[in-house]
């Protein structure tokens, strides 16, 4: 068993432990995030301290799963007592339920500013997305027409569909000039069908030029995916605007629940490929020995959909919608340079990015990432959720590839934002990270199940949630 130990009566502060210069950077900042930007289901709920008592839990993992906007979860128990099987039901409730589900296409594809034509495909998510298209792309004489494209700092949902079909990977330079000009080169070697490319990492949040590199692709006869799971949640998205081809993106973070996903673009690959699902709904016509596929979405949503998901979904972006822009950038910036500031000045702190000229005011989305000199990331984790009730992500955030070439192979630390975030959560983790530095763990820890938890902890779980602390974290991801 690993463990790592202290003594149990080190003093934790509960209040900011911040210094002056840290006080000034949040006075500065307050009356622009001081309160979150859009009300969320879940803002106020109480975590138990591991040496007693509560507080308000700081939700700093927006970038894993953000919480419902409080628009949405009211919108869902609206809706809810008319839930229906869909498409083929004559009944009042199917009939309003096939409406919601239907005009939900419509304002998705408003929402990222799509094509009248373009198909929007409700699918689980955004790794789902980018699997149902990588079954259709393009084939001549039954052999594929190009290879797929793709940077080393993919999330895996833009990696690892590509490695079954024809594909190759260029390895991004240190800055963002260099990266296009890599992909340019890549390019000109012909033979590419397709550019697959993150929105915004996951990693670092560093966002890519799309629209550069959308003419690029076509320049070069490619077309382009976009992988938005994190650039919708942060910015607004005009894929007619920058000329992209098919962009995927997920429910869960776009602060709607029910694990929805979609995918939005040109209809013909899709209407050639093979049918994402093969059941009921994506069919024209059955036989024992052979089927007539359907076109549209219908040919990749065989089975019942999931309705609720998709309106929760199109409703959170009409949220997004009306934010205004200014505001929203506003409140989103002032908490990151608050956050990465502060943590400059936290000895033995290191803030990572991928680009050297990555601009933080403008290429930037709300996720920070960095690691604390001496201590394993999952128990700086720990640590922070137990005795500070700070929630962020450890780990290599299914960027294998982009956390090696970052020379973090054991994973790092990831602090995510968004709407419902307030400056104060960001405040409070650098009072954690500065008392860690200071005067070190408050608690003792071991490894349980791949994970760091406190030692001999009597939390206790809401009374209908299995109460199995030391076993519900992630798998720890990494190579036996």
């Amino acid at each position: 068993m690993t463990t790592a130990t202290v003594s149990p009566n080190t003093a934790v502060r509960l209040q900011s432990a911040a210094g002056p210069d840290t006080a000034a950077l949040f006075s500065e900042r307050l009356a622009v995030a001081g309160r979150p930007l859009s009300a969320v289901t879940g803002a106020e709920i109480q975590a138990p301290l591991i040496q007693g008592g509560h507080v308000r839990y700081a939700n700093l993992d927006y970038g894993a799963s953000a919480p419902a906007l409080s628009v949405v979860s009211a919108y869902l128990n609206e809706i809810l007592p008319f839930y229906a099987s869909v498409h083929r039901g004559a009944g009042y409730a199917s009939q309003i339920s096939t409406s919601v589900y239907e005009n939900a296409r419509n304002i998705v594809r408003d929402f990222v500013g799509g094509r009248a034509g373009d198909s929007v495909i409700f699918t689980r998510n955004t790794t789902d997305s980018l699997n149902l298209l990588a079954g259709c792309l393009p084939t001549v004489d039954g052999r594929p027409a190009g290879d797929v494209l793709y940077l080393d700092i993919e999330h895996h949902a833009n990696l690892l569909p590509w490695q079954g079909v024809p594909h190759r990977s260029v390895v991004a330079a240190d800055t963002l000039a260099g990266t296009v000009e890599a992909i340019r080169a890549e390019l000109e070697q012909g033979g590419v069908s397709l550019l697959a490319v993150t929105g915004a990492s996951n990693v670092t949040g560093e966002i890519l030029p799309i629209r550069a590199l959308a003419a690029l692709a076509h320049e070069h006869g490619a077309r382009i995916v976009v992988d938005a799971a994190q650039l919708a949640p942060h910015r607004r998205i005009n894929i007619s605007a920058d000329d992209v081809d098919y962009l995927a993106f997920s429910g869960h973070k776009l602060y709607a629940p029910f694990g929805a996903g979609v995918l939005v673009g040109r209809p013909d690959w899709l209407d050639a490929g093979t049918p994402h699902l093969a059941g009921g709904g994506a069919v024209r016509e059955a036989r024992l020995d052979g089927v007539s596929w359907a076109t549209g979405p219908a040919r990749h949503e065989g089975g019942s959909p999931n309705v609720l998901g998709a309106a929760t979904l199109a409703r959170a972006t009409q949220v997004i919608a009306a934010l205004d822009p200014d505001r929203w950038h506003a409140h989103e910036s002032a908490i990151r340079s608050f956050l990465v500031e502060g943590l400059h000045k936290i000895d033995g702190v290191t803030v990572h990015q991928i680009f050297q000229d990555t601009d933080p005011d403008t290429d930037t989305i709300g996720v920070v990432n960095f690691s604390v000199e001496g201590y394993d990331a999952g128990l700086v984790a720990a640590y922070l959720s137990a005795e500070h009730g700070v929630g962020l992500r450890d780990g290599r955030f299914c960027a294998h590839p982009l956390l090696k070439r970052l020379g973090l192979p054991s994973g790092s630390l990831r602090a995510s934002f968004g709407l419902g975030s307030r400056l104060e959560d960001a405040q409070r983790l650098l009072a954690g990270i500065e008392e860690l530095r200071r005067t070190g763990l408050g608690w003792d820890y071991v490894v349980d199940s791949g994970r760091w938890v406190p030692a001999n902890d009597t939390r206790t779980y809401p009374d209908w949630a299995p109460n199995t602390p030391g076993t519900a974290g992630a798998a720890p991801c990494t190579d036996d």
